[in-house]
């Protein structure tokens, strides 16, 4: 089984085990009130793992590509070497950074970085570019959720909002 397939079961595994929580295990704690609602706190989560079993089938199946598409597999294993490796596990481990910085350094400037040096790992050299979107994203999603959504994020550092 090509490399693309086993990913797909492996997300298919991921979504069926969040799909049983979310359908069985997450609305069971909900006072009464709150289970008169039409949208609930799993609501999304179901969407999401529907989501995910439909597309990590449509992987598993090959329903994704067209008929009489090239037969190989789209990562060859053997010339592992001449993929951007390196590249992304940085970017995996800046993701892992943007985690555990959240909350220590505030949304804003822990998007912000991330973005920021994301973009730089990925090839970016406009450097005025960068800064002006990763400012104009940070601040527009904390707004959104602040504002609109009401749900409180941190924007600035723990020593900045009182500890």
């Amino acid at each position: 089984m090509a490399l693309d397939r086993w990913i797909a079961f492996f997300i298919l595994l991921l979504c069926l085990a969040y799909g049983y929580a979310a359908f069985f295990t997450m609305d069971g704690l909900l006072p009464p009130i709150m289970k008169r609602s039409p949208i609930w706190p799993s609501s999304f989560p179901k969407v999401l793992c529907i989501g995910g079993i439909l597309m990590s089938l449509s992987i598993l199946l090959k329903l994704e590509k067209p008929i009489g598409a090239e037969k190989s597999p789209d990562i060859d294993l053997t010339r592992l070497g001449d993929y951007n490796v390196a590249q992304a596990v940085m970017l995996l481990c800046l993701m892992v950074a943007y985690a555990l910085l959240l909350r220590p350094l505030g949304f804003l400037a822990s998007t912000f970085l991330f973005l920021t040096i994301g973009s730089y790992l990925l090839g970016e050299r406009r450097y005025g570019l960068m800064v002006l979107v990763a400012a104009l994203a940070a601040g527009s999603v904390w707004w959104l959720v602040d504002s609109v959504l009401g749900i409180f994020l941190s924007p600035l550092p723990f020593f900045m909002n009182g500890g």
